[in-house]
């Protein structure tokens, strides 16, 4: 019989990979999980300035459930490691996105549940994780003059219907 955590250890493998890759120091928590009486993460790692306690999880495209006993494991041994508490979520053909704890849905039963297109619209992705790029928000572009005036024009154009979505999307 196939080992039915298989495809989970292949994806906690993978996302060590990516980490070592990208420079961090990075382990496989052995045991983690039910293995021992303590509750470990799945992975530590750190750049030397800041450390991660992460719990990892993957899905084909179904939304991706943790049980609350999991998050306050994680919580707790992050808190006493020092580190900072993440979950990391992989859906088939996507990245990894990483979320604190908090920032997930709470169910009405106490557990904790990712959608794909939350991970895809609010979880913040690898590159973002490991320092490469950063998210930047419509206000931080926004400078005190107001938006550019070509922009103004070509959105104007599109409201008069001179321009089709497509056309107006293809000039911004």
């Amino acid at each position: 019989m196939a080992n039915s955590n298989a495809k989970g250890d292949r994806r906690e493998r993978e996302l060590v990979n990516a980490l070592d890759e990208a420079g961090f120091a990075v382990m496989r928590a052995p045991a983690s999980g039910s293995a021992t009486e303590r509750e470990l993460p799945d992975v530590l790692t750190g750049d030397g300035e800041t450390f991660y306690a992460i719990e990892a999880k993957s899905s084909a495209g179904d939304p991706i459930y943790l049980d609350g006993e999991e998050i306050e494991a994680l919580l707790f041994f992050a808190r006493n490691f020092g580190a900072k508490p993440r979950v990391a979520v992989r859906f088939d053909r996507e990245d990894w996105f990483f979320f604190h704890p908090g920032e997930l849905y709470t169910t009405d039963g106490g557990n904790y549940r990712v959608k794909k297109e939350t991970a895809l619209s609010e979880g913040t992705d690898f590159d973002e994780f490991v320092g490469n790029t950063r998210k930047v928000t419509l206000d931080e572009m926004a400078d005190e003059s107001g938006p550019d005036q070509a922009v103004l024009d070509i959105l104007s154009a599109f409201e008069r219907g001179d321009l089709s979505k497509d056309e107006a999307a293809e000039m911004l």
